[in-house]
C-alpha cells in the first residue's frame, strides 16, 4: 500500500520527528510512504479537469494520506489541499471539516457542549466592559485567558485580576476572547489521551514545569505513565467522535466534579508520550490508515488524465 504523510510545516524546515515515525513504521511493515509538504503543491483548474500537481508534475496515486495539521491561522485557506484530495477520491485522515472544527477553539467546545461532554466553564466575549459577567460566569478569578486559534499553549494565559485580565487582552490583534474557569484541583497536570479510530492507544499524565501553570511538554512539562478510568476513557472517544475525527489527543483535565475536556488536538504529537510511557502510537495509527484506506472505494481519482 502507498501511504502519504501529508506535513504543513514550513519547506524551510526539517519533517517533524512524528512524520519522520509514521514514515519508518509504515515502510517497516513493507509499504511505500513518503512525507510530502503541503506547500509544494499546486492546484490548477483549467475548465478540463482538477489537476493536483506536486513540484510540478501530476501527483502520483496514494491509496491514504495522514494529515498533520500544524497551521494555526487562516486554516481553511491553508489546508484546502485536503479538501481537494478528498475531492478526488483520496481517503484521507484527518479530513477537511474536521480539522477545521477542531483547529477552532470555540467551535470545538460549542459540539461538545451540544453533546454534553464535559468541558470546563467558559465564557466567550468581544469587549473588556463585559470582564465582570465572564468571571461571574465561571467562577471568579483566577481565569485563563484564551483566544480561539493555538496550539502547544500558545495564546493560553492565567488572570488573578480584573486589572491583570484587562491588560493581558489585545484588542488589536484579537477581537474575541475565551474566559475560562481554572481548575485549581487539576494542581497543573492534565492527561493526554491519543485517539486512533474510536480506540484510545495510549495515555500520558503532564505536568507543567516548575513556575508554569501549563503542562505542554513543548513549555517544560514531564510526561508520566498513568491509568485512566472508564469514564474518562468513555469521554475521550465521545469527544473525537463527536469532532468526526480519525484520530486525535484528548488533552482532560480532573476536576472535583469529575474530568473534563480541555481541548481536542486534530495534529497531536506523540513523541513524548511514547518517550516517557513506551507505548507504540505510531503503529496503530498506521495500521488504522491502511484499514480506513481498504473500507473505501473512491469515487474516481483523476489528474486530468
Amino acid at each position: 500500500m502507498r501511504i502519504g504523510i501529508l506535513s504543513f510545516k514550513a519547506i524551510s524546515k526539517v519533517a517533524s520527528k512524528e512524520e519522520v515515525r509514521l514514515k519508518k513504521v509504515a515502510k517497516a511493515k513493507g509499504h511505500t510512504a513518503r512525507i510530502f509538504r503541503s506547500g509544494r503543491f499546486q492546484l490548477v483548474y483549467d475548465g478540463t479537469a482538477r489537476r493536483l500537481l506536486y513540484d510540478g508534475k501530476l501527483f502520483p496515486k496514494y491509496d491514504v494520506i495522514i494529515s498533520r495539521v500544524s497551521v494555526l491561522r487562516d486554516i481553511d485557506l491553508n489546508i484546502s489541499i485536503i479538501k481537494q484530495m478528498e475531492m478526488m477520491g483520496i481517503p484521507v485522515i484527518n479530513r477537511y471539516t474536521p480539522v477545521i472544527k477542531a483547529k477552532n477553539k470555540l467551535k470545538s467546545m460549542q459540539i461538545m457542549d451540544h453533546y454534553n461532554i464535559p468541558i470546563p466553564k467558559t465564557a466567550v466575549i468581544r469587549s473588556t466592559k463585559f470582564v465582570d459577567l465572564a468571571v461571574k460566569s465561571v467562577g471568579g478569578l483566577p481565569v485563563i485567558i484564551k483566544s480561539p486559534f493555538g496550539s502547544y499553549g500558545v495564546g493560553v494565559t492565567i488572570a488573578e485580576s480584573k486589572r491583570g485580565l484587562k491588560s493581558m487582552m489585545d484588542w488589536e490583534n484579537t477581537n474575541m476572547y475565551m474566559i475560562q474557569e481554572f481548575v485549581k484541583f487539576s494542581k497543573g497536570k492534565d492527561i493526554r489521551v491519543f485517539v486512533v479510530g474510536g480506540k484510545v492507544v495510549g495515555t500520558m499524565m503532564r505536568s507543567a514545569g516548575r513556575g508554569e501553570f501549563r503542562s505542554n511538554i513543548e513549555l517544560g512539562g514531564k510526561g508520566s505513565k498513568v491509568e485512566i478510568t472508564e469514564e474518562e476513557k468513555d469521554i475521550a472517544i465521545k469527544a473525537v467522535q463527536a469532532l468526526d475525527l480519525e484520530y486525535a489527543g484528548v488533552d482532560i483535565l480532573r476536576s472535583k466534579e469529575g474530568p473534563v475536556v480541555l481541548e481536542i488536538n486534530a495534529n497531536p504529537g506523540f513523541k513524548a508520550l511514547e518517550q516517557y510511557t513506551g507505548i507504540d502510537v505510531a503503529t496503530p495509527l498506521i495500521d488504522f490508515a491502511i484499514e480506513y484506506a481498504e473500507s473505501k472505494k473512491p469515487l474516481f481519482y483523476g489528474n486530468g488524465g
